[in-house]
């Protein structure tokens, strides 16, 4: 399997479609990389050469495209900062509510888990006519 930037992509696949395998390159910026690159999005990724594994990787670095960790960690403040000003965004990232406006009442089990089902608790009482 070759090794892209510390991710191991698959060898089998073509290397247009196995570049997406890397976090923040999805399928219209490897295409873009392949042009830049003057490789065949045709070629299985394990008949790569060393040199054309190399072009992908500064291809990648110099449009200083986000990828992996760097990406990760940009997203993770993103919402650390909206949680922190206390904007609505940031409160339904907490709470663990959808964000976008998309109605609780009846969706939105993804965001908020399985239901939770609240019991009565029955008066030991109420059988036996006391209340």
């Amino acid at each position: 399997m070759p090794r892209l930037l510390g991710v191991e992509i698959p060898s089998e696949k073509r290397i247009e479609a196995s570049l997406t395998y890397i976090y923040g390159i999805g399928p219209a910026t490897a295409k873009r990389v392949l042009e830049q690159t003057n490789l065949d999005p045709n070629l299985r990724a394990k008949d790569l050469s060393p040199q054309q594994l190399n072009d992908i990787i500064h291809a990648i670095t110099g449009n200083k495209l986000l990828i992996e960790g760097d990406l990760r960690r940009e997203l993770q403040s993103n919402l650390k900062r909206l949680q922190a000003i206390n904007c609505y965004r940031g409160i339904r990232h907490r709470r663990g509510l959808p964000v976008r406006g998309q109605r609780t009442s009846t969706n939105a089990r993804t965001r908020k888990g399985p239901r939770k089902t609240v019991g009565v608790i029955r008066n030991k009482d109420a059988k036996a006519g006391k209340t």
